[in-house]
């Protein structure tokens, strides 16, 4: 896909892997998405046995649902930390971290987004930043993961505005593991950024997850930006 590139690096990791990789994120703002074939690709996909990368490849809108269960991830994947940073200054802007008294707890099958959904508010000056680092730490089961990959899309009102793929060869079972992805941020005009600010939470992503070429899980997200400094 083409303004996209990933350079792994190794990082800290403790029983397990660590890396970081780098892509670089494409402003799609002038592509119109058309809403009845994005519908009729979500329902399609969601009733596949298989979910592959090119699969999500297709998609043209954030999803309206989640395309895969919980009980996808039979690796026992589970996030743990998480922390976004502006690269030029080091600042942290988002930071959280999983209560250890939580561990072992089991989300309400009632409520399909605890756990899987994330609201984030950042003040519009996130807008003007050229790379942010995002940390992650993140636990596997008693299975080894081979070619784990994830790929994050993020839209604005249906059209792509950028969109990144970043790759795992290989989790040690019962590891923890720590990477860190670095994101160049696509230009936008004052136009596009008056647009986003002026609509909180129309912003979205979805967050695939993938071992050996199929879908294990699924997380999605909605942005507002305010008008508030860091």
């Amino acid at each position: 896909m083409s303004g996209k590139s990933s350079k792994p690096v190794t990082v800290s990791s403790k029983s397990g892997n660590g890396s970081s990789s780098r892509a670089t994120a494409v402003s799609y703002l002038s592509r119109q998405a058309k809403a009845k074939k994005v519908v009729n690709l979500e329902e399609e996909l969601k009733h596949r046995q298989v979910i592959t990368p090119e699969d999500i490849r297709s998609l043209t809108s954030a999803t309206k649902d989640y395309l895969c269960p919980r009980e996808a991830n039979i690796y026992g994947i589970e996030f743990t930390k998480f922390r976004v940073r502006d690269m030029s200054t080091q600042t942290v802007l988002f930071e959280v971290e999983k209560d250890d008294n939580d561990a072992g707890v089991v989300p309400n099958p009632a409520d399909p987004t605890a756990g899987r959904y994330i609201r984030y508010k950042f003040p519009a000056a996130f807008l003007e930043l050229t790379t942010v680092g995002a940390s992650m730490q993140f636990v596997v089961g008693d299975k080894p993961v081979k070619n784990f990959k994830m790929i994050e899309r993020h839209y604005f009102r249906n059209k792509l505005l950028k969109d990144f793929e970043f790759d795992f060869p290989f989790c040690m079972p019962n590891s923890t593991n720590n990477c860190e992805h670095i994101y160049d941020m696509p230009e936008l005009s004052a136009e596009e950024k008056v647009e986003l600010v002026s609509h909180p939470y129309e912003t979205k992503s979805d967050s695939f997850y993938f071992v050996e070429g199929k879908l294990i899980m699924h997380n999605r997200a909605d942005y507002a930006y305010s008008t508030d400094k860091f």
